[in-house]
Protein backbone atom coordinates (compact mmCIF):
# COMPACT_ATOMS: atom_id res chain seq x y z
CA UNK A 1 0.00 0.00 0.00
CA UNK A 2 1.12 3.57 -1.17
CA UNK A 3 0.64 6.89 1.26
CA UNK A 4 1.55 9.78 0.28
CA UNK A 5 3.29 11.59 3.33
CA UNK A 6 2.61 15.04 3.95
CA UNK A 7 6.04 15.41 5.85
CA UNK A 8 9.11 17.27 3.65
CA UNK A 9 11.75 16.38 5.78
CA UNK A 10 13.55 13.71 3.98
CA UNK A 11 15.18 12.04 7.48
CA UNK A 12 12.05 11.99 8.86
CA UNK A 13 10.60 10.17 5.52
CA UNK A 14 13.69 7.72 5.91
CA UNK A 15 12.88 6.36 9.30
CA UNK A 16 8.98 6.01 7.92
CA UNK A 17 9.92 3.83 5.45
CA UNK A 18 12.55 2.33 7.37
CA UNK A 19 9.78 1.03 9.60
CA UNK A 20 6.49 0.61 7.38
CA UNK A 21 8.08 -0.67 4.51
CA UNK A 22 8.46 -4.30 6.37
CA UNK A 23 5.14 -3.75 7.29
CA UNK A 24 3.90 -3.81 3.34
CA UNK A 25 3.72 0.05 3.51
CA UNK A 26 5.51 2.70 1.48
CA UNK A 27 5.56 6.19 2.34
CA UNK A 28 5.86 8.18 -1.05
CA UNK A 29 7.43 11.50 -1.21
CA UNK A 30 5.86 14.54 -3.43
CA UNK A 31 8.84 14.31 -5.76
CA UNK A 32 8.11 10.83 -6.24
CA UNK A 33 4.43 12.03 -7.30
CA UNK A 34 5.81 14.89 -9.10
CA UNK A 35 3.94 17.61 -7.61
CA UNK A 36 4.69 20.04 -4.76
CA UNK A 37 2.46 19.94 -1.64
CA UNK A 38 1.06 23.47 -0.38
CA UNK A 39 2.73 24.44 3.49
CA UNK A 40 0.47 23.77 6.06
CA UNK A 41 0.37 26.26 9.40
CA UNK A 42 1.03 24.09 12.02
CA UNK A 43 -0.92 26.14 14.85
CA UNK A 44 -2.53 23.15 16.53
CA UNK A 45 -2.56 23.09 19.89
CA UNK A 46 -2.09 19.07 20.04
CA UNK A 47 -0.14 16.77 18.18
CA UNK A 48 -2.77 15.22 17.01
CA UNK A 49 -4.41 18.85 15.04
CA UNK A 50 -1.35 19.28 13.39
CA UNK A 51 -0.86 15.53 12.49
CA UNK A 52 -4.75 15.72 10.95
CA UNK A 53 -4.12 19.38 9.49
CA UNK A 54 -0.63 18.02 7.49
CA UNK A 55 -2.53 14.66 6.74
CA UNK A 56 -5.94 16.24 4.97
CA UNK A 57 -4.11 18.93 3.03
CA UNK A 58 -1.82 16.18 1.55
CA UNK A 59 -4.97 14.32 0.79
CA UNK A 60 -6.89 16.85 -0.98
CA UNK A 61 -3.64 18.26 -2.74
CA UNK A 62 -3.58 14.79 -4.55
CA UNK A 63 -6.47 12.34 -4.08
CA UNK A 64 -4.36 10.39 -2.15
CA UNK A 65 -4.50 8.09 1.01
CA UNK A 66 -1.85 10.13 2.79
CA UNK A 67 -0.02 9.76 6.12
CA UNK A 68 1.16 12.53 8.33
CA UNK A 69 3.62 12.50 11.46
CA UNK A 70 3.99 15.37 14.44
CA UNK A 71 6.32 14.78 16.92
CA UNK A 72 8.31 17.17 19.67
CA UNK A 73 10.21 16.55 23.08
CA UNK A 74 8.16 17.51 25.86
CA UNK A 75 10.46 18.25 29.15
CA UNK A 76 9.51 18.17 32.49
CA UNK A 77 11.47 21.17 34.07
CA UNK A 78 10.19 23.57 31.17
CA UNK A 79 6.68 22.51 31.95
CA UNK A 80 6.54 20.27 29.06
CA UNK A 81 8.41 22.56 26.45
CA UNK A 82 9.13 22.54 23.46
CA UNK A 83 6.50 20.38 22.71
CA UNK A 84 4.44 21.29 19.52
CA UNK A 85 7.05 23.99 19.27
CA UNK A 86 10.32 21.66 19.07
CA UNK A 87 10.83 22.21 15.66
CA UNK A 88 10.75 25.89 15.79
CA UNK A 89 11.65 26.26 19.28
CA UNK A 90 14.64 28.68 18.85
CA UNK A 91 12.62 30.72 15.66
CA UNK A 92 11.33 29.60 12.42
CA UNK A 93 13.35 27.81 10.12
CA UNK A 94 15.72 26.99 13.19
CA UNK A 95 18.49 24.61 12.75
CA UNK A 96 18.87 21.06 14.90
CA UNK A 97 21.62 22.32 16.46
CA UNK A 98 20.17 25.91 17.38
CA UNK A 99 16.93 24.21 18.93
CA UNK A 100 19.87 21.81 21.01
CA UNK A 101 22.04 24.89 21.85
CA UNK A 102 18.84 26.68 23.32
CA UNK A 103 17.72 23.55 24.98
CA UNK A 104 20.76 22.84 26.95
CA UNK A 105 20.91 27.03 27.19
CA UNK A 106 17.57 26.30 29.76
CA UNK A 107 18.80 23.18 31.29
CA UNK A 108 21.97 24.29 32.68
CA UNK A 109 21.26 24.76 36.03
CA UNK A 110 18.83 21.66 36.17
CA UNK A 111 20.14 18.74 37.77
CA UNK A 112 20.26 15.35 36.48
CA UNK A 113 17.51 14.03 38.46
CA UNK A 114 15.00 16.74 37.29
CA UNK A 115 16.18 16.68 33.39
CA UNK A 116 13.41 13.96 32.57
CA UNK A 117 11.50 14.54 29.07
CA UNK A 118 9.75 12.63 26.60
CA UNK A 119 9.40 12.32 22.95
CA UNK A 120 5.83 11.78 21.62
CA UNK A 121 4.67 10.91 18.17
CA UNK A 122 1.22 10.94 16.80
CA UNK A 123 0.55 9.69 13.31
CA UNK A 124 -2.04 10.55 11.22
CA UNK A 125 -3.62 8.53 8.49
CA UNK A 126 -6.53 10.08 5.99
CA UNK A 127 -8.31 8.95 3.43
CA UNK A 128 -10.11 10.79 0.62
CA UNK A 129 -13.16 8.83 1.63
CA UNK A 130 -12.85 10.76 4.78
CA UNK A 131 -11.81 8.32 7.38
CA UNK A 132 -9.25 9.19 9.52
CA UNK A 133 -7.11 6.74 11.81
CA UNK A 134 -4.41 7.93 14.32
CA UNK A 135 -1.79 6.24 16.59
CA UNK A 136 0.20 8.04 19.27
CA UNK A 137 3.52 6.41 20.81
CA UNK A 138 5.37 7.76 23.36
CA UNK A 139 9.20 7.15 25.05
CA UNK A 140 10.44 8.65 28.41
CA UNK A 141 14.10 9.65 28.67
CA UNK A 142 16.51 12.43 30.29
CA UNK A 143 17.88 15.26 28.89
CA UNK A 144 21.85 14.96 28.87
CA UNK A 145 23.76 17.57 29.70
CA UNK A 146 25.97 17.75 26.13
CA UNK A 147 25.01 16.14 23.06
CA UNK A 148 26.30 12.43 21.75
CA UNK A 149 26.35 10.81 18.85
CA UNK A 150 25.79 11.37 15.16
CA UNK A 151 22.75 9.52 13.87
CA UNK A 152 18.94 10.55 13.98
CA UNK A 153 18.08 14.36 14.11
CA UNK A 154 16.32 16.87 15.69
CA UNK A 155 17.56 16.39 19.63
CA UNK A 156 18.20 12.98 19.32
CA UNK A 157 21.80 13.62 20.33
CA UNK A 158 20.48 15.02 23.58
CA UNK A 159 17.85 13.03 24.45
CA UNK A 160 18.73 9.61 26.36
CA UNK A 161 17.34 6.50 27.28
CA UNK A 162 19.06 3.35 29.52
CA UNK A 163 22.42 5.54 29.17
CA UNK A 164 22.77 5.86 25.45
CA UNK A 165 21.57 9.16 23.19
CA UNK A 166 19.30 8.33 20.54
CA UNK A 167 22.34 9.75 18.44
CA UNK A 168 24.63 6.46 19.69
CA UNK A 169 21.76 4.25 18.41
CA UNK A 170 21.70 2.51 15.32
CA UNK A 171 18.85 3.02 13.70
CA UNK A 172 17.95 -0.23 14.34
CA UNK A 173 18.45 0.13 17.71
CA UNK A 174 15.56 3.65 17.89
CA UNK A 175 13.28 2.02 15.47
CA UNK A 176 12.75 -0.83 18.52
CA UNK A 177 11.82 2.25 21.53
CA UNK A 178 11.10 5.26 19.24
CA UNK A 179 8.08 7.16 19.98
CA UNK A 180 7.60 7.24 15.90
CA UNK A 181 8.22 3.53 15.99
CA UNK A 182 6.02 2.72 18.63
CA UNK A 183 2.97 4.85 17.04
CA UNK A 184 4.06 3.46 13.48
CA UNK A 185 3.46 0.38 14.63
CA UNK A 186 0.11 0.50 15.90
CA UNK A 187 -0.94 2.88 12.87
CA UNK A 188 0.35 -0.11 10.72
CA UNK A 189 -2.54 -2.57 12.97
CA UNK A 190 -4.97 -0.16 12.08
CA UNK A 191 -4.06 -0.02 8.42
CA UNK A 192 -4.39 -3.72 8.28
CA UNK A 193 -8.21 -4.23 9.91
CA UNK A 194 -9.37 -1.15 8.30
CA UNK A 195 -8.12 -2.16 4.52
CA UNK A 196 -9.59 -5.66 5.54
CA UNK A 197 -12.58 -4.95 7.55
CA UNK A 198 -15.16 -5.22 4.28
CA UNK A 199 -13.69 -8.33 2.98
Amino acid sequence: MKLITASKNPKKIKELNRILQPLGIQAVHEDDCGICLPEVVEDGETFLENAKKKAVSAMQATGLPAIADDSGLCVAALDGAPGVYSARFSGENATDEQNNQKLLKLLENVPEEKRDAYFISVICVVFPNGDILSAEGRVDGKIAFEPSGSGGFGYDPLFVVDGKSFGEMTAQQKDAISHRGRALRQIAVKLEEYLHADK
